[in-house]
């Protein structure tokens, strides 16, 4: 029986790739035998008809152009999966919809120019939720395929999971880039708003909506940042010349980032499986010579749960306005609600929750360089990829980051008693998303060495018998919206 999960480093295939060890043409073949092998089950990819053609020509033509190896840009050759909500020349955009295709089309997105002048070959669109929304599509988690692998950007996770490409590229909204990172073992990076322009991308609240990446290690999505987002620094994040002064040794040896727990009621929101998981991993990064801080944040966390939602529907609303009232009828349940909820809230409303964040994203910053706090950690999730594709999860535990508009990135951190994976969640400080990789790259080496010690999985929760651990502390907390992408 073919195994779902597949790993491919995006580093070590571009530098073949650019080396000429590797050849597109091959890199196209292996990509196409891949997705033809594992994606009926998996549904990571929108079906194409002629993919292998398209791709073989265009993979001819970029061997042909860039003979010398020394003119070979840094993604040359490199298959990417693309996000269906993200406009490609040449490939229909649906947005997981019903909607004509030709009404949601547009001019080509500004990443995708930018992965095509990186040298980069588009394998396809992945399946998104409606509209990047909260209505999944048909995609399940490689891991297990009776579960959700997250969303909205559930292709473009699980896509990278199952190995059919070593790089994809998805959107956050809200926790549509991190959540399926932390379901389907992969690495997620969402960087802080704005440093990738999201022209040609259909919007679903203008004021959250981030680009990002998956890939199998921070490597790779450290690579796939120094192309894709405005005014990197230093080139390539993990080499010497762009890393932090502070934290000069990825593998964890020097200068460490100090790390900050988000204590309170934010934290309470995780499930009792992700907390215990999160206490483990905060043990294991101190045993490695991390400083741990745990800081009281977010004391009126009910409140920005709502001004976010506020803004979100608001925006949402507005962004569906012409297509919502030609084609209504063809917009699932899900994402109808969010409209109609959207229509309800007025500009007063809506101004005022604007300048609820304002004061939150200042609170927030002041408390963290109160605090001394160089990255916050925080469980990726609320708990493993919950059974069942009709609900791509909570985004609660996102919720806050994308609300400040900070980069954040979702570590492979073990797995639940079940078997599936389970994330550590990074967040750095506004535009400071170089020194977040840097960070994150000593902090994954930590944990991999503790998945190899214990021989292959980095276990945080080893059996079903420590369900109850934490007692009576958790009993009466809520859980997160199943439904907040």
């Amino acid at each position: 029986m073919t195994t779902l999960l597949g790993k491919r480093s995006l580093v070590q295939e571009a530098a073949a790739l650019r080396a000429g060890t590797d050849d597109p043409v091959d890199a196209v073949i292996r990509s196409c035998d891949r997705i033809d092998t594992v994606d009926p089950q998996v549904r990571a990819f929108v079906p194409e008809d002629g993919r292998r053609t398209r791709l073989l020509e265009a993979a001819r033509r970029t061997a042909a152009d860039v003979r010398d190896p020394a003119g070979r840009p840094a993604l040359h050759g490199v298959l990417v999966g693309i996000k269906d909500i993200v406009q490609v020349d040449g490939l229909p955009t649906r947005a997981g919809s019903a909607l004509p295709s030709e009404v949601l089309g547009g001019s080509q997105a500004a990443v995708v120019d930018r992965l095509c002048a990186a040298g980069a070959l588009i394998a396809g669109k992945t399946v998104t939720a409606e509209f990047a929304v909260t209505a999944p599509g048909p995609t399940r988690n490689p891991h297990n395929p009776a579960h959700t692998p997250g969303g909205s950007s559930s292709g473009s996770a699980a896509a990278v999971a199952a190995g059919m490409v070593p790089l994809a590229i998805g959107t956050q909204t809200v926790g549509s880039m991190i959540r399926p990172a932390a379901y389907c073992g992969v690495v997620g990076f969402k960087p802080s708003y704005g440093r990738i322009p999201v022209d040609g991308v259909i919007p679903n609240a203008t004021s959250f909506d981030t680009l990002g990446c998956y890939a199998t290690d921070v490597a790779g999505v450290a690579l796939a940042a120094s192309v894709l987002v405005d005014g990197w620094r230093g080139g390539h994040p993990l080499n010497e010349a762009g890393r932090s002064a502070r934290w000069r040794n990825p593998a964890g040896r020097g200068p460490r980032p100090v790390l900050g727990v988000p204590s309170g009621p934010y934290l309470e929101r995780a499930g009792d499986e992700a907390l215990r998981a999160f206490e483990e991993q905060r043990e294991l990064l101190r045993a490695a010579g991390y400083a741990v801080h745990e800081v009281p944040v977010m004391d009126d966390f009910e409140q920005i749960v709502e001004q976010l939602r506020t803004m979100n529907r608001y925006e949402v609303a507005r962004a569906h306005q012409e297509w919502f009232t030609r084609f209504g009828d063809r917009y699932r349940q899900e994402t109808t609600a969010a409209i109609r909820e959207g229509r309800t809230i007025g500009d007063a409303a809506y101004e005022a929750a604007r300048a609820r964040r304002s004061a939150f994203r200042a609170r927030l910053a002041a408390d963290r360089a109160a605090a001394g706090i160089d990255l916050w950690i925080a469980p990726s999730a609320t708990g493993p990829a919950p059974a069942g594709l009709t609900t791509t999860g909570a985004s609660i535990m996102c919720l806050p980051w994308s609300n400040a508009g900070l980069p954040s990135v979702s570590l492979p951190a073990g797995h639940a008693a079940n078997g599936l994976p389970m994330g550590l969640q990074l967040i750095g400080g506004s535009g400071a998303d170089e020194d977040l990789l840097h960070g994150a790259a000593g902090i994954e080496h930590v944990l991999n060495e503790d998945m190899l010690n214990r021989g292959g999985r980095n276990t945080a929760v080893p059996n079903q018998s420590a369900r109850n651990v934490g007692g009576p502390r958790s009993a009466g907390r809520r859980p997160g919206p199943e439904r907040a992408d």
